[in-house]
């Protein structure tokens, strides 16, 4: 007997004994005996096979638009058919057929989990292969590429998990040399907003910061807020982006202008995109359990996500922050609901035969934000992800066109107390006390993962119906710019803190600071929690003020020591280059990194963060095919990788790029400085 036959043989025991369970816990579900149960389980089987793919197909946008409750429904009704047309197997109603679904999911899932058994690839994704021959999967010969982001991983983190075995897969690639894994740098805004603008885009120029404010709108911009996404996309896409070429973007901030989208916030909002709704998640819904299965495992790591707060507590592990409940679930739908999803999503991309794929993975951030970039339950839902990368392994082996997978973060994360914690006070505190400014308008939202799930409920509300407009009252508003202009604006990404004069027009300069605030500067100059301030002087150019020294930016002359001295020898290009950008904060803070232990002290309320300079946030990393050629000078800005990426997949516009262009962009600035 072959494997898939034995395969089918244990899937088929397995399903009649957990219908056996199900008669004696739920009510309303009768088996009479054995041999029923056996032929229920293969009945069920069949109409799965056979009915299933027909009904999710038509029903399709309906189960998008409810948020999956379409599924459910189904489920049920299979369930009912099944027991109406075998004897001896009664489900008296809806609630029992659900509760059997649920039983089914569950004990399948224990059972194959502990014999080792994965189905993932047996009949379902057949299914998923047929339909994608029907939409006209594009066969060749040529590679495809599958871009993996592990969002905020950073690079030294991925060595120790190689080493230590919380990645297998990853390492068994690098062990076999079909992979090898580099470092590059990122930009002084070491966020995904700015990365992910330069690695899918080929530009993140003015983007300053996650979140920054525009005094001619008088609002802030937000990377992943649906709106804000679609605007910065507009001004840095030239239409040849890196998923330009018959792409697909899934679960990204950006779309890197591919004709095919889902979960990105840039585009969520577009009404006309290329496909039929929600067919983005046909391989998804098409294994009639997934999302039975899905809401099982979020509600496990709802369990795991309090029980790991608890420890923390217990064992009085420091530096910790507060996690609520609503966290929890926040938690559930970043590492199992979107990640599901996703995952899915580039499964059928790749059975299509689609050419370039990009996704953004966001769990081990979110978790890594939270609980602490190495803490056992960071490395557990990275654990959770290696496994994922595995099954996308297996699906680019079966699809129409060979590919090749590369591994990619887009910042690492920094670890320490908050700012808060270790000073007693915010940077919005500090501020207010020096400037006794009367209006002070505050952004340091902790959690990107709620810009993204309000965006992936705004892609759900596209429809027309009552759910739909319910769904359209969940998504945060855009604030429309009307109103008084707040007297200072404070704003956090991670350890970069971004100040600015809102009431002011334009870049205001150290003098003019001040002559308006004279202990403003001083008080954050000294502050043991500040690395260095940056800001324009009228008569000295842009100037970097830290303790006990300046740099000059303009002449790149020091006084007293160097301010920028611990933050590398990329620091000074890094401001020097911020510093072009029409929306810099009138005053750029960056925190303090401590030389000893490499903590930052985050001004959002997050144990590891990311978003300036300091530490391992500013070193992401590439894992990519060794027959990719080693780049000639270090990777060193998110552009720079883009140019790298388009060379390597074969970009047919990517000829056109000079040589200049493909410098990197602190190598053009500095080459223009001197």
């Amino acid at each position: 007997m072959g494997r898939s036959a034995v395969r089918l043989v244990v899937i088929w025991i397995v399903a009649a004994i957990a219908l056996e369970v199900s008669a004696a816990l739920i009510p309303g579900v009768d088996i009479s005996n054995w041999a029923a149960a056996l032929a229920a389980a293969a009945l069920l089987g069949l109409l799965n096979a056979l009915v299933w793919p027909f009904l999710v197909r038509v029903a399709l946008p309906i189960t998008v638009l409810t948020i999956g409750l379409g599924a459910l429904v189904l489920n049920c009704v299979i369930v009912v058919l099944a027991a109406t047309i075998l004897p001896g197997f009664t489900v008296s109603s809806i609630w029992s057929a659900l509760g059997l679904c649920l039983t089914l999911t569950l004990v399948n899932m224990v059972v194959t989990s502990a014999l080792a058994i994965d189905d993932d690839d047996f009949y379902y994704r057949n299914v998923v292969r047929r339909m994608a021959k029907r939409r006209g999967a594009v066969s060749s010969t040529d590679a495809g590429v599958i871009f993996v982001q592990l969002d905020g991983l950073a690079h030294e983190v991925l060595v120790r998990a190689i080493r230590n075995g919380d990645t297998p897969t990853l390492a068994r690639w690098v062990r076999t040399g079909t992979h090898r894994a580099m470092r590059w740098e990122t930009d002084w805004s070491s966020q995904t907003g700015g990365s992910q603008s330069g690695l899918l885009q080929g530009s993140n120029f003015d983007m300053p910061a996650f979140r920054w404010w525009e005094k001619e709108t008088n609002r802030a911009l937000v990377s992943n807020h649906p709106r804000d996404a679609a605007e910065i996309e507009r001004r840095h896409s030239d239409g040849r982006g890196l998923l330009a070429q018959g792409g697909a973007s899934r679960g990204n901030v950006f779309s890197g202008d591919a004709p095919r989208s889902s979960l990105t916030m840039s585009t969520v909002l577009t009404r006309h995109r290329e496909g039929r709704i929600g067919q983005a998640y046909y391989a998804y819904f098409a294994n009639p359990y997934n999302l039975i299965r899905t809401i099982l495992l979020a509600i496990r790591e709802i369990g795991r996500e309090r029980y790991d707060a608890a420890r923390q507590r217990h064992r009085d592990v420091s530096p910790r922050i507060e996690r609520d409940f609503s966290y929890a679930l926040l938690r559930a739908w970043t590492c199992v609901v979107q990640r599901d999803l996703q995952v899915e999503a580039v499964i059928g991309d790749v059975y299509e035969g689609r050419p370039v794929v990009f996704t953004d993975i966001l769990g081990y951030d979110e978790v890594a934000h939270h609980s602490g970039v190495e803490r056992a339950d960071s490395l557990r839902v990275l654990r959770d992800i290696d496994r994922q990368l595995a099954r996308l392994e297996k699906a680019s082996r079966e699809a129409p066109r060979p590919y090749q997978i590369v591994v990619l973060s887009d910042h690492g994360q920094s670890q320490g107390p908050t700012f808060r914690q270790r000073y007693g006070a915010s940077l919005e505190d500090l501020v207010r006390q020096s400037s006794a400014a009367a209006d002070i308008d505050n952004s340091s939202e902790g959690d990107e993962s709620r810009g993204y799930l309000a965006g992936s409920l705004a892609e759900a509300s596209a429809g027309k119906g009552s759910l739909a407009r319910l769904l359209k009252r969940l998504v945060p508003a855009t604030p429309d710019g009307t109103g008084v202009a707040p007297e200072l604006v404070v704003m956090a990404s991670g350890n970069l803190g971004l100040i600015y004069f809102g009431q002011r027009p334009g870049r205001l300069t150290l003098e003019e600071i001040q002559e308006a605030y004279p202990r403003l500067i001083p008080t954050l100059r000294s502050h043991p929690g500040i690395g260095f301030l940056m800001v324009h002087s009228g008569r000295d150019g842009t100037v970097v003020l830290g303790k006990e020294g300046t740099r000059y930016l303009n002449d790149d002359r020091v006084a007293g020591i160097d301010p920028l001295g611990l933050f590398g020898p990329n620091a000074a290009a890094h401001l020097r280059r911020t510093d072009t950008f029409p929306h810099a904060g009138d005053i750029m803070v960056n925190g303090a990194c401590a030389s000893d232990t490499s903590e930052v002290f985050a001004f959002e309320e997050l144990v590891g963060s990311h978003g300036g300079l300091g530490g391992a946030q500013s070193f992401p990393f590439l894992l990519v095919p060794s027959s990719w050629p080693q780049p000639s000078e270090p990777l060193v800005g998110a552009e720079a990788v883009h140019r790298y990426f388009r060379l390597m997949i074969g970009d047919p516009t990517a000829a056109g790029i000079s040589p200049r262009a493909q410098e990197t962009p602190l190598a053009r600035l500095e080459a223009e400085r001197t």
